[in-house]
């Protein structure tokens, strides 16, 4: 799960640093007709923070993590084949599928299963007396 969660991480890192972009570029370039420079930098600034804050948890063994950086992953596969065929950009599309598809190899891996299942076991225990404090 670690080295799933640096990859999720070196995405929300990535996220920002576009945010940071659209900013200053918003300052100094002349505006682009259907582009709002300082929204996209806002989506791009929120949606870094949410993929930093799934790695935080995948790194600190939480499970919560595992979902966002799934969901995460699983948008930035049409965002890949876009950036193929539809801007030509088949460098970049390519580094973002194998980014994508390695990230959820791993978290998919039978180690994250295991991982997974081992930790929602000693969540719930039958066992336990006493009311539900989940």
């Amino acid at each position: 799960m670690r080295q799933a969660a640096v990859l999720v991480a070196l995405e929300g890192v990535a996220a920002l640093i576009a945010a940071l972009v659209y900013v200053i570029s918003g300052f100094g370039a002349a505006e682009e007709d259907g582009l709002n420079k300082y929204g996209t930098a806002l989506w791009f600034a929120l949606m870094g923070a949410g993929v930093l804050a799934a790695a935080w948890a995948l790194w600190t063994g939480r499970r919560w993590g595992r979902g966002i950086a799934v969901f995460a992953q699983l948008l930035l596969l049409p965002v890949a084949w876009y950036m193929g065929p539809g801007s030509h950009q088949w460098l970049y599309a390519v580094l973002v599928a194998l980014v994508a598809v390695a990230t959820l190899v791993l978290l998919f891996s039978p180690a994250a299963v295991e991982w997974l299942g081992a930790q929602g076991s000693s969540d719930a225990s039958a066992d336990k007396s006493g009311p539900d404090t989940r």
